[in-house]
This record gives C-alpha cells, structure tokens and sequence, in this order.
C-alpha cells in the first residue's frame, strides 16, 4: 500500500494530508477540481459525482483518502451541497472495492451531531460527547456525512473493505489561529456552538495517514479533536455558564478538558493530537 489517492487533495486538510504522506514514503495522487501547486504528486482532475470518472480518478493506487466534498452550509444550495457530498462518497467506495482495495478513510464531521449547524439549538445529552452519542443532524451537511457513515458500514459488510470514518472537529490552519485566538480571547461564547472543539490541520492530517495503516475492525466513526477545549475558560466554568441543563456529566471534565472525547482514537489509531491554540496565544 504505497500509493493513495487523496480527494479534495487541494483543499485546507487535503494538501495537508497529502504533504504528510510524502513526508512519510508515500507516493500520493490529488483528486481535486484543481492542481495542488508546488506538491510532488500526481493530479487527477476529476468530477466525482460521476462513477465513471471516480473509477478513473482511483485507478492505480493502492488506497484512498476521500476528503473532496462541500463543507458546510455556506456558497451552495442545501440540495447541491446533499448530492454532491453523498453521491461522491458513495462513488468512490465503489470504484474502491471494484478495484480491489482494501483500506479506505473518508472525512465525516462533528457536524453529524447536529449542534454546529442546529436551526432549533439544542445541547448534548451528555458530556463529553462521543462516538455513541446521537447524531441529530437538522440540515443537509450534517446529514450527509451520517448517511456517508452508513454507506462506509454497507461497503464494509459488502467487501470487508476497511474504512475508517474520520468525524473532524474544526479544522484549524496555522495561518488561521492568530484570528481564532483573538476571538477566544475577545468573547468565550465565541466557540459554543461546535462545543470549543477544534483540531489543527496537522493533527488532522496525521489522523487520516494513522487511519489508513491501522488495523480498525469496524467502520465506526472516529471524533478528531484535540484533547483541550478552545477557550481560556475551564472547562467546568464553561459548563456552569453555557451548558448548566447538562447534568450527566460521564468523565473527569477539570481543567480545559476538551467537550468533545478523543479517547476512541487515540486508542484505536495510536494517535495523539500535539498542536493547540496555545502554541499561538
């Protein structure tokens, strides 16, 4: 397994990705609608809503890292953004398993719990949240990516494919934090609505590369998130003062533990998120 096919190599995580599995001896083909400048890639322009250029686009490599999607409510129709993000996964597992391959990690979101992009807002039943927590999506973004989950589990059950659904907190750039951290700092309910979760692009990246070469059983879906709320708040204060309904509190919450768990990860890829917001304050 020495060559990956990375969708939406292009984009934020993509390329980050992409330069991550370079770095690590593997040889890597972007997918995307355009060309990752300055990467020692291959590049695939292709339209992954058609299968036949799914097929196409994968044809080659070993495995594939399926990260090309629409992210999030903005620019696009709830309906585009619906069928591009569903059709397109469900294409490229099937290109996958029709080639052969054996290994495959999509990007799902902590969207799929439906806090982030809620039209009636609504609090967790539970902290912190994991991966048994409910996934009450109220719009199409979040939708997609649990309908997504569910076709990773029939392609598995299908073919035994492994595929790992990776559920990325926020993504955050080295470019973007010095913003993110003077708007923590300017006002700590900046950050309720995804729950102060966060996860750096390297992290994120190290997450998908950890994914593909582990040895996952299931297609369970993975939260990727660092371990620290983004806030200057604590964690308990953060509790009282935005979240005082939640009462089933399930595991030591002090410091600036994190709202959203990582714990599944860490256990079942060996990976550990080292970049916080701190590196930047």
């Amino acid at each position: 397994m020495k060559h990956i096919a990375v969708t939406g190599g292009s984009g934020k995580l993509g390329r980050c990705v992409a330069e991550d599995l370079i770095a690590h001896g593997y040889e890597v083909t972007v997918v995307d609608s355009k060309a990752p400048e300055g990467l020692r890639c291959t590049y695939m322009n292709a339209q992954l809503t058609d299968a036949g250029e799914a097929y196409g686009a994968l044809k080659g490599t070993d495995a594939v890292i399926h990260l090309a999607a629409i992210p999030g409510l903005t620019t696009y129709t709830h309906g585009r953004i619906f069928a591009n993000n569903v059709m397109s996964t469900y294409n490229v597992l099937e290109a996958a398993e029709a080639l052969g391959m054996r290994r495959a990690v999509i990007g799902s979101s902590e969207s799929s719990y439906g806090f982030y992009w809620a039209k009636h807002p609504f609090v967790p039943d539970y902290l912190p949240v994991d991966e048994k927590h409910p996934q009450l999506p109220q719009e199409t973004y979040g939708m997609s990516k649990v309908l997504n989950e569910m076709t990773a589990e029939m392609f598995n059950r299908s073919s035994g494919m492994q595929i790992v659904p990776l559920r990325f907190s926020t993504i955050i750039s080295e470019q973007e934090w010095p913003h993110i951290v003077r708007r923590l700092q300017a006002d700590a309910a900046n950050f309720k609505r995804n729950l102060y979760s966060h996860v750096d692009v390297r992290d994120a990246a190290s997450a998908c590369r950890l994914a593909l070469e582990a040895d996952v059983p299931t297609s369970q879906g993975l939260n990727i998130t660092s371990g620290i709320t983004l806030s200057d708040v604590e964690t308990p204060e953060l509790i009282a003062r935005y979240f005082p309904e939640i009462k089933d509190i399930r595991e030591d919450l002090s410091g600036y533990t994190a709202l959203v768990s990582n714990r599944l990860a860490r256990e079942v890829l060996g990976w550990e998120p080292v970049h916080t917001w701190r590196d930047f304050a």
